[in-house]
C-alpha cells in the first residue's frame, strides 16, 4: 500500500468524549489520506470498474448544547477499482459552514436537536438556522460528484476521484438558492437527467425540478402541500416523478413557537404524488399512514405505477424507559424500533386508487438496486440489516422481489457495514450480474475494509477485502459510479488523473 497523509484537520472535540455517535464506530476522523495499490485479502475482480463513494457525518467541534448524529460535517470516501487494483481517498467537503467553523474554532450553528435561536450565524435548511453540512447523500451527475444535506441546502461539487471540492452547483445561475435542494436527488441512467425536490416552512412548501445531462435547470415547479412537511426521498419512472406527503411532520402548534419537533399523525393518510417528469399537475394517492424514509424504485406497468419502499410500522417509537439516555433519545434511528419493512404501493393512474402489499416481514432499510434499472421494471433490491437499538448496520440482504427469496450475510460481531452499492460487471447482461460493495467499521481490530460480494450470491461472503489506511466512521449514504461515467477514466495513465486530463 502506497500511503500519504494529505491533511490533518484541527478538532476541538474532547478526548474524554462519551457521546455514542461521536465515539465507538462513530468516532470521527481528522486525517485526509491518499492511498494507492491497497492491500487486498482475496482478489479484486478485473471487471469491477468504477468508484464507490460514501458520505459520512464527521463532526469536528462539540455541539453548542446537544449533538445529533446528522449534524456532523460531510466527509466523502472514495474507493476506486480499475484493472484489479484499488485506490482510496477521503476529504471533508469544504462547505461554507465547515470553513467558517474552522476559522472560528468552535460550532457556530445549532443542530437538529437544538433550538434554532442558539445559532450564532444565519443558516440554511428547510427549517432555517442550520449549518448546511452536506453530509447526507452523494450522487454522480455530469461526471461530477454532488453531496447534499437532508434538510435542504446547496449541492457541493466534488471531483469524483480526488474529492477536491469544486464549489457549489449553480446551473448557470438557475440554482434555487432560496430553498436549496434536498438529499436524494435521482439520476436517470437513460437520459442523464438529475431529478430533485426541496421543501420548507413557506408556501407552497415543496418544489420539484429537473436538470439536464449538460447541467442546466430545465424544469422547476411548485408542489403545493397542506403545510410544512418532512419528505426525505423521491422516486421516478420513465415518464413520472413520485413525491410524497407523509403524516409525520413538525408539530404545527410547536412550530408557531419556533420549536421543530416531528410528530406522527396516524389519523392522516400517506399521500403519494405523481407528476409528469416535465409537468406541474400532481395526482395524489392516499395510502395507509406511515413514514417512508427511503424508496427503492418505481416503474410503470400498464395503467399503474409500481412503487417500492420501506414501510415503518412504528414511525414514532414510544420511550419505554429501556436502554441509555442516548438510546431513548435516538430511538427514531433504530430500524428495529421503527420496524422498517419492504413494501409495495400500486398507483392506478386511471382509477386514482392505491393498492398495497407487504413484500417481506424482514426488517431492512437503505435499499439499493442496479442503477441501470432505475425507473423501470426490476427484480432485485439490496438492503442493510440493523443493530438492535442503534443506527448501525450489521449485514446486508438481497431481496428477490419476484420469488420472495432472501439471502442475508451477517458481519462478525462488532463489525458494522454501510449502505451497499450495486456495481454491474463490465459488459453485464443480467440484472444481478455484478458486485455489491460496502465499507466496514471493525471495532475488534480498529480498522476498515471495503468488502466486495458477488451480487448474485452475497450470502457466500466477500470475494475480496480491501484494506484501508484508517478506520472509517459510520455514516449514511453511498453510490456507485461506473468508470465510463467519469471523464477520462480509461485514457488516463492512472485513475486519479482522469478527471483533470479530460
Amino acid at each position: 500500500m502506497d500511503v500519504d497523509v494529505v491533511a490533518r484537520i484541527l478538532s476541538t472535540l474532547p478526548e474524554d468524549d462519551d457521546h455514542p455517535y461521536r465515539t465507538g464506530p462513530w468516532r470521527p476522523q481528522t486525517t485526509e489520506w491518499r492511498a494507492d495499490d491497497l492491500d487486498v485479502v482475496g482478489e479484486i475482480p478485473a471487471d469491477l470498474d468504477g468508484v464507490y463513494l460514501r458520505n459520512t457525518e464527521n463532526p469536528v467541534h462539540p455541539a453548542i448544547e446537544r449533538y445529533h448524529p446528522f449534524d456532523g460535517d460531510g466527509m466523502v470516501h472514495v474507493i476506486g477499482f480499475r484493472d484489479g487494483r484499488a485506490f482510496y481517498r477521503n476529504r471533508f467537503v469544504r462547505t461554507d459552514g465547515f470553513l467558517a467553523e474552522a476559522e472560528a474554532g468552535h460550532a457556530l450553528w445549532a443542530g437538529l436537536a437544538e433550538r434554532p435561536s442558539l445559532s450564532l450565524r444565519d443558516g440554511r435548511g428547510a427549517r432555517g438556522g442550520l449549518k448546511d453540512s452536506s453530509s447526507t447523500d452523494v450522487v454522480v451527475h455530469a461526471g461530477v460528484a454532488l453531496t447534499s444535506f437532508y434538510q435542504c441546502g446547496d449541492l457541493y461539487r466534488l471531483d469524483p476521484l480526488t474529492l477536491e471540492t469544486l464549489g457549489k452547483a449553480e446551473w448557470h445561475g438557475d440554482f434555487p438558492y432560496a430553498c436549496g435542494v434536498s438529499a436524494h436527488t435521482k439520476v436517470d441512467p437513460r437520459t442523464g437527467e438529475l431529478l430533485f425536490f426541496n421543501y420548507g416552512t413557506d408556501e407552497p412548501y415543496m418544489h420539484y425540478g429537473v436538470v439536464s445531462a449538460d447541467d442546466r435547470l430545465t424544469h422547476y415547479v411548485d408542489v403545493p402541500l397542506p403545510g410544512p412537511r418532512l419528505p426525505h426521498d423521491m422516486a421516478f419512472t420513465e415518464n413520472y416523478a413520485i413525491l410524497n406527503d407523509c403524516p409525520m411532520f413538525w408539530d404545527p402548534d410547536l412550530l408557531k413557537k419556533g420549536r421543530h419537533a416531528a410528530r406522527f399523525h396516524p389519523d392522516l393518510p400517506l399521500r403519494i404524488g405523481v407528476v409528469p417528469r416535465t409537468g406541474s399537475t400532481v395526482q395524489w394517492f392516499e395510502a395507509a399512514p406511515t413514514y417512508v424514509l427511503h424508496w427503492v424504485n418505481a416503474y410503470e406497468e400498464g395503467d399503474e405505477i409500481v412503487l417500492d419502499g420501506f414501510f415503518q410500522e412504528d414511525p414514532e417509537p414510544r420511550d419505554v424507559g429501556d436502554g441509555s439516555h442516548y438510546q431513548r433519545m435516538f430511538r427514531f434511528l433504530a430500524l428495529d424500533r421503527m420496524k422498517t419493512k419492504l413494501h409495495r404501493w400500486r398507483l392506478n393512474l386511471k382509477s386514482g386508487r392505491c393498492r398495497e402489499e407487504r413484500l417481506t416481514d424482514s426488517v431492512t432499510e437503505f435499499g439499493v438496486l442496479n442503477a441501470r434499472y432505475g425507473g423501470v421494471g426490476y427484480r432485485y433490491a439490496y438492503a442493510a440489516t440493523g443493530v438492535e437499538g442503534w443506527f448501525l448496520f450489521d449485514g446486508l440482504t438481497k431481496h428477490d422481489l419476484l420469488t420472495g427469496k432472501e439471502e442475508t450475510y451477517k458481519l462478525p460481531p462488532n463489525v458494522y457495514g454501510s449502505e451497499p452499492a450495486m456495481a454491474p460487471r463490465a459488459g453485464a447482461v443480467d440484472e444481478d450480474d455484478g458486485y455489491l460493495v460496502t465499507l466496514t467499521t471493525d471495532m475488534n481490530d480498529d480498522r476498515s475494509e471495503c468488502l466486495i460480494f458477488d451480487a448474485a450470491r452475497p450470502a457466500d461472503g466477500p470475494l475480496a477485502r480491501v484494506r484501508l489506511p484508517e478506520r472509517v466512521s459510520s455514516g449514511t449514504h453511498a453510490t456507485w459510479a461506473p468508470g465510463d461515467s467519469i471523464p477520462g477514466w480509461r485514457t488516463a495513465d492512472s485513475p486519479e488523473r482522469a478527471v483533470r486530463l479530460a
